[in-house]
């Protein structure tokens, strides 16, 4: 059963001279906007690989020497692949550790000697347990110690460094705001180990080791930048679309305060290694025409069109030669012709991608719309993340497909408990008690004892604790019946909302559990059962929690089988891509866009406000400040605004879709 299929979404076919090129002339010439070595592989594992390599060298070289190699190492989870790889060498007799130092590059701030969630527990569950290094060659932080001796306590950790000769090699992920190690932005190319707060996206971050964010302690102590830099190798690595900002500004931007990982930029023996998906807005991968000649596909060309248009200020159809000219851009010129072939071409078919039927229209030609007319009406699944994804994301097509006769099915695949508030409960619990006692005259027993019970959990609930079973139902059932008055509100019939539960979410806390074969089969029951004819799946792999790959992971996996087995029903049925709260595709990609009136919004708006729970009192809103409702209506606005900037019809706002091919 393959279980990361979404690993495997490719938007964008990248040639493999621009990621890994065959010569030193031919990489000069491709990366010669970025300020720091740059290597880029397909996927993770291969990344983790080369770094494991080097170090692997590394160590069997001052094996040899009789010497140690000193290390410094963080604990983010972006190592963790690095980890793996490591590990499974040294457990193959391949890899020694007996002569390696290690220190660890940040401790949290303050902590109790129990706390489970210090940074070197982590570590060591992660990487150090697993291998033979001795536990005299480990050093830390201590996170445990008075604030006003964390000065000298800093000191003595540099002094200790120095005493073993340095740092041979140092080993850290990277922050989305730049942080290293936890220097936060701000911090200075000279700071030295030192205490220092966490700023509020890093404890976003962190909140997957710590199950909430009122558990991150506030503050960590931390190795410095100069500490880092004198490192005599450092490999700074990064994974995944939601590091690909943070990444083009660290290796083509200015070395700035504000990115502190840009200060690698002034090191002589600083590596970046990274993957596809974190590297697609360096200019190489992004902007390709820029540093070589290319193979002009059709989506290329609509992605340097619109670039032209933004960086010119124009629609496509007036984009004239000399812009091409001037623009690095002279290559579709001699493709095309001229300026007109190329803008006409692009033109028309970013036209093609809108439609106001999503499920096809009925008795009409659909040679150049995105779906098919027949068959008319449509099975349709829409499988949700969480119970509010699919109002979300997606909430203007979904009204469409029902309104335009389809049969329409919406599964929400995890019950979303852990995302209610305690408040929430208290207040439906209240509800349930005074109706007991109003109209059942305190009759029912299992109420009286199970409000009593779970008051007494909430009321003496610490920071961090996870949620009795009984909670964290009642949690779920609060979701279910706001799911289902968004549903009931859409059109759709109770009996077409289905509630998967899926397994792997059931942790209780932020990390979940891994999704398996007990995950793919209730997906895979569904739609065997159904047998529909249009799939809507997640598609923002870069959720910043994890859930929405997953889930689209077991949809996947279940279409695999159904492939494997051959099914037929799978010959009439296509699988579309929405993308959420987080972030909008980018116009090369998108396939289908569907046209939203200022109504359709309106009614989009009041089927996210349906999902109470999840306002003001959400606890996982991030850094964005905006609520889910605002963050989608801004999301489809500014869709709708990017292809009237090109020059094409005009709408209130729109929403996007990319078809996924299996």
């Amino acid at each position: 059963m393959k279980l990361n299929l979404s690993s495997q979404i490719v938007l964008n076919q990248v040639p493999k001279e621009f990621y890994h090129p065959s010569t030193a002339i031919e990489r000069s010439e491709i990366t010669r906007f970025e300020k720091v070595p740059t290597d880029i592989f397909p996927t993770i594992e291969e990344g983790a690989a080369d770094i494991a390599n080097q170090l692997e060298t590394e160590i069997k070289k001052r094996e040899q020497e009789g010497r140690q190699l000193v290390i410094g190492i963080g604990s983010g989870s972006s190592l963790t692949p690095i980890f793996e790889e490591l590990i499974k060498r040294h457990k193959a007799g391949k890899l020694s550790f007996k002569n390696v130092v290690m220190f660890n590059a940040y401790e949290y701030f303050p902590l109790n000697a129990e706390n489970v969630n210090r940074s070197i527990n982590q570590l060591k569950q992660r990487f150090l347990n697993h291998i033979d290094i001795e536990e005299k060659n480990i050093y830390t932080l201590d996170g445990t110690i008075a604030q006003d001796k964390v000065q000298e306590h800093c000191r003595a950790y540099e002094q200790r460094i120095k005493e073993l000769g340095g740092l041979d090699v140092i080993l850290l992920g990277i922050g989305r705001m730049g942080n290293i190690a936890t220097n936060e932005p701000g911090s200075s190319i000279t700071s030295a180990s030192r205490l220092i707060l966490i700023d509020e996206t890093a404890r976003e971050e962190m909140k997957m080791s710590f199950g909430s964010q009122e558990t991150v302690p506030p503050c960590s102590i931390t190795m410095g930048i100069s500490t880092i830099l004198a490192a005599r190798k450092i490999f700074l690595t990064a994974w995944g679309e939601e590091k690909a900002d943070i990444i083009k500004k660290t290796v083509e931007g200015k070395i700035s305060e504000t990115v502190p990982a840009s200060y690698l930029q002034t090191h002589n023996d600083a590596h970046v290694v990274i993957d596809l998906s974190a590297a697609a807005k360096l200019t190489r991968i992004q902007h390709p025409w820029l540093v070589a000649s290319c193979k002009w596909t059709d989506k290329l060309v609509r992605s340097a069109l619109v670039w032209l248009c933004q960086i010119t200020g124009k629609p496509i159809l007036k984009l004239t030669n000399k812009d091409y000219n001037e623009n690095g851009l002279s290559e579709l010129l001699a493709l095309y012709g001229s300026a007109y072939n190329a803008n006409i071409k692009i033109f028309n078919d970013l036209q093609h991608t809108i439609t106001g039927w999503p499920g096809g229209k009925p008795n009409a030609d659909d040679t150049y719309r995105p779906e098919r007319a027949k068959p008319f009406p449509k099975r349709v699944i829409v499988f949700s993340p969480h119970p509010d994804d699919d109002v979300i994301s997606m909430g203007g097509t979904l009204r469409r497909l029902v309104q335009q006769g389809h049969d329409v099915h919406v599964a929400y695949e995890t019950s979303g408990n852990i995302a209610v508030g305690d408040e929430e409960v208290v207040r439906f619990m209240h509800f349930i008690n005074g109706f007991n006692q109003i109209f059942g005259n305190e009759q029912d027993e299992v109420i009286k004892s199970k409000y009593k019970e779970i008051k007494n959990f909430l009321k003496g609930k610490k920071e961090g604790d996870i949620d009795t079973q009984d909670v964290r139902t009642i949690k779920g059932l609060i979701r279910r019946g706001e799911a289902r008055t968004a549903c009931t509100f859409n059109q759709i019939p109770l009996d077409h909302v289905h509630f998967l539960d899926l397994p792997f979410y059931e942790s209780g806390k932020i990390e979940k559990l891994p999704m398996s074969e007990a995950d793919v089969n209730i997906v895979r029951d569904l739609i065997t059962k159904v047998k529909p004819h249009q799939i809507y799946v997640a598609g923002d792999l870069a959720d910043p929690h994890g859930t929405h790959r997953k889930c689209t992971d077991a949809v996947l996996a279940a279409l695999d089988l159904e492939k494997e087995a051959k099914a037929e029903w799978l010959k009439d049925c296509r699988v579309w891509m929405y993308r959420g709260a987080w972030a909008e595709w980018e116009i090369e990609n998108i396939e289908m866009c569907v046209p939203i009136s200022p109504e359709e919004l309106r009614a989009k708006r009041n089927s996210i406000l349906k999902h109470q729970s999840q306002m003001e009192s959400a606890p996982f809103l991030g850094n964005d400040e905006r609520l889910f409702w605002q963050r989608s209506e801004d999301r489809n606005r500014g869709t709708a605004k990017l292809y009237d900037d090109l020059g094409l019809a005009c709408y209130e706002a729109m929403e996007a879709f990319v078809e996924y091919k299996f």
